[in-house]
Formats: structure tokens, sequence, C-alpha cells
């Protein structure tokens, strides 16, 4: 089908977001407050942190402070897929912190059964699946690496299920598969916005105070507390948690780490009985490419498909802009891709198409840190891995909020920083490189040229 034609009806919004179930929301702060927590930011890190220092301490007096909307930036606009993965992939956390890997696996399991126990605790209908992930080679230069990742995987004791190219295309239906494999326990899928909803409920059932549509504009210290300036009012907090992703941070320290890159994605109409029947997906698994430059795809409770990623694109200047969250170049192209993965499904509409930034550090993964005396921390840079391991960060940035020494704080992946981002032009010029040099790689076996060869030995490790 004309992908142009099957993105005429597609409203220009984000799926998830698009639903009567989306709150009204809870009032600005007017006045000046004390709070013993301020967590600032209403996403999955601002969440889960106000929930569970309030699950821990049921009497402490935590308030949570959201600039727009509960839930309305990236833990709303993602794919769904929360991964039981701290580190970017086995891959990625083995080049960097290889003795801890086993620990940083085995903790990112427990954090996922967590989320699940979390959800069906209080009763959150954000259509949780235990599924599993299904990892597909659409080239056979991919099947390689994915077989001696699987060969690590289940070394350290994790599920991965190598399949050949009849077997994978049993699980889901398309020409393009040359193989694949199925990592059985480390993903599940949900409708991210109804978990951000689920999480705000309980956070106001369980006492903590939300402000939404309430920015703060500044910290300010002083021997009492920590003073957070927002508009119309001023919170005095004795410890605040700072979750507010890769928007104009508080901290300036945290410019130099992070860089916004915009994800983008497709939602399609419900399939007909016969149009799923075609493709199979009996086991309803989320379903990743292996290509250097991949997409991303799931299923929906109403069985439609959410069809995402392989352009990340960086804006030079980093800028962050409203109309960068339509792309109808990207749009396009993906729309392409999904007919030449599922031709079956010609004459299948799009009903929604949306982008939003990813919070990018040079390491892929979070990363963790304190100021103001030990009375501020933060956990930023999760790179589109955040469904999942935000309940992680929460618990670390609670853990140095209370000076104990935990199993998460002694990580060597929790003590380091990544490498910082060079100052601008030269973080523009380098990024834009990296992006052609990614896509030249899919293009040509997956042979890595000299700059990312380069970035490579320097611990950079660009490969998604």
């Amino acid at each position: 089908m004309d992908p142009l034609k099957a993105l005429t009806d597609a409203e220009r919004k984000p799926y998830w977001l698009d639903s009567p179930a989306n709150p009204e929301p809870q009032p600005r702060l007017f006045g000046n407050t004390t709070a013993d927590l301020a967590v600032v930011g209403g996403g999955f890190s601002g969440l889960w942190t106000a929930l569970m220092a309030k699950e821990r301490d049921p009497s402490l007096d935590v308030v949570l402070l959201e600039g727009r909307r509960i839930g309305w930036a990236a833990s709303g606009r993602n794919g769904g897929f929360a991964m039981a993965t701290l580190t970017h992939g086995i891959a990625n956390g083995l080049e960097r912190w290889p003795e801890e890997i086993m620990t940083l696996e085995h903790m990112g399991l427990r954090n996922l059964d967590e989320i699940g126990e979390t959800v069906a605790r209080y009763g959150i209908d954000c259509g949780y699946e235990r599924t599993g992930e299904l990892h597909v080679a659409t080239a056979p230069w991919q099947l390689e690496e994915m077989h001696e990742s699987a060969q690590v995987a289940r070394e350290l004791g994790v599920r991965f299920d190598v399949m050949d190219r009849d077997q994978v295309r049993a699980e889901v239906n398309s020409p393009t598969y040359a193989g694949g494999m199925w990592e059985r326990d480390g993903c599940a899928m949900l409708d991210p916005a109804r978990l951000a909803w689920g999480l705000r409920r309980a956070c106001l059932e369980a006492g903590v105070r939300i402000h939404e549509r309430t920015p703060v504009r500044s910290v300010k210290d002083d021997l009492a507390g920590l003073d957070l300036i927002t508009p119309y009012g001023t919170v005095k907090a004795a410890r605040v948690a700072l979750g507010t992703g890769v928007f104009q941070p508080l901290l300036r320290r945290l410019k130099h780490f992070l860089v916004p890159v915009y994800d983008y994605a497709l939602m399609t109409e419900p399939l007909s009985a016969g149009q799923l029947a075609s493709v199979g997906w009996h086991n309803r698994q989320g379903v990743g490419d292996s290509a250097n430059q991949f997409h991303y795809y799931r299923l929906t409770a109403d069985n439609r498909i959410l069809w995402g990623g392989y352009d990340a694109v960086y804006y030079n200047g980093g800028k962050i802009r409203p109309e960068y969250e339509q792309r109808d170049e990207t749009f396009v192209k993906l729309a392409g891709h999904f007919f030449e993965t599922f031709p079956q499904l010609s004459g299948l509409r799009f009903t929604h198409r949306w982008g939003g930034i990813i919070d990018t550090c040079s390491r892929f993964s979070a990363f963790y840190g304190q100021s103001h005396g030990g009375r501020l921390a933060y956990a930023v840079g999760y790179t589109g891995m955040g469904v999942g391991a935000t309940r992680f960060g929460a618990n670390v940035m609670l853990d140095l909020l209370s000076g104990e020494r935990t199993e998460r704080t002694e990580l060597r992946m929790v003590k380091e920083k990544p490498i910082p981002f060079p100052p601008e032009p030269v973080r523009s010029a380098g990024i834009q490189m990296t992006r052609w040099s990614i896509a030249r790689a899919d293009l040509n076996q997956g042979r890595r040229n000299l700059w990312l060869r380069t970035l490579d030995r320097m611990g950079l490790g660009f490969d998604s």
C-alpha cells in the first residue's frame, strides 16, 4: 500500500495519551509549603520515587511537582516495552561493567518482577503482559552476533531461545526474517500512559501531594533545606529527587552528559481476525529487529500494531521544540518499512503518528548522582529503556538520599558517570557523523567504519 495513503487519516498525537482514561490534572501549587521529600518530574522516574518513598516510610511527607501533565512526555509516548535490562542490553553492560554484569542482570529481572507485583497490588489496569521480546535478524550478518549474545545470556542465567528462520516466522510471520531469538523473561508489554496514571492514583492514595502544571524554575540552597521555586509558590524540602530527563536541567552539570534524541512511532487501526491470523503473533511478544537502525513493534490490547524506531533524530544544537514531534519524512519512511515487513497487511491504515524526545547519554544507560551536600539526588540518561529501569533508578535515588550503603549504591555502574559530550558545534557534528556511519554499517554487512571503531575504543560504543 502507498505509505502516504495509509497515513492520510492518522492523527498527530500520541496514541496512548489520546484516551478518555486520562485523568483531570491535579491543582497547581499556589503559595509556599514544606515537605520531607520533593520529587521533580511526573514521569515514571518521579512517580516511582514518590510511591516507593511512601512505601518505605508512610509517615514521610512527599510532594511531587510536574511542569505539565503526569506522563505527558517520554513516559506516555514510548512503545510500552518494560525491559529487565538496566544496561541497555547485555553486550553494553558486559563492555562497561563485566565484573558486575551477572548482578546487574539479576537485579534487572528482580526489578521487572517487582513492577508486575506493584501493578497487581495496586490494581493498575495497564495491560501488563510478561511475554518477553523477540529479537529478529533481517540480514544474515546479524545472526552471528545474535547467537553469541544468546550464549553469553545463557551463561548468565538469562533465557534466550535461538530460533531459525522457520521457527521465528512461526511466531510472527514476516518474509524479512532470517532468524531470531526469544528473550523469554526480560520484557513485559504494557500501556505506558495507563501505567503512569495508575502510579499517579497509587501515589495520591498513599498521601503524596501532586501538583501538575507547576514547573520548577530553580533550586536554592539554605540551611533549612532546598527551596524549589515555581511560578506561584515555593516548596522547602529536606530532600529532593530529580527525575526530569533531558529537559532544561536544574543542575547545570547534567547538560554536559545528556542530549535529546527524537524517536517516532505509528499506530495502526485494529487488525481484523483474518489480518491477525496472517501475521500469527499468538504469544504477543514485543519485537525488535537487530540492525543498528532498528524498528520496535508490538500488539496492543485491541490488536493494533505500534511500529516505531529506525530514525533517531538529533536536531543540531540540541534544541527541543514542539514542531519536532511531527516529522513527515520519518512517518512515510516508517510506513514503507511496515508494509515491507508485513506485505500481507496491505490496506491497513494508521490512526496515530507522533514523536518525542529520549534522554540519551554516551553510555546508553542511566547514570546517578547527588548534589547540594547529598540532599538532592538524580537519575537520568535512560536512552529509551526507562519504562522498567526508572523504577530501579528511583530506588537508587532513595538509597542515596537516605545516606545508607546498599547493594545498589555500591555498584560501579551507579558510582561512575558517562563520558561527557563535547560542546557545540562539535557535539552536533559528531552525532550527525555517528548517525551517518551507523546507517552505512547496516548497508555494509554491519562493518563499522573508522569513526565508529574510534568511538568504540573511547568507550562510547554507539551501536543503536
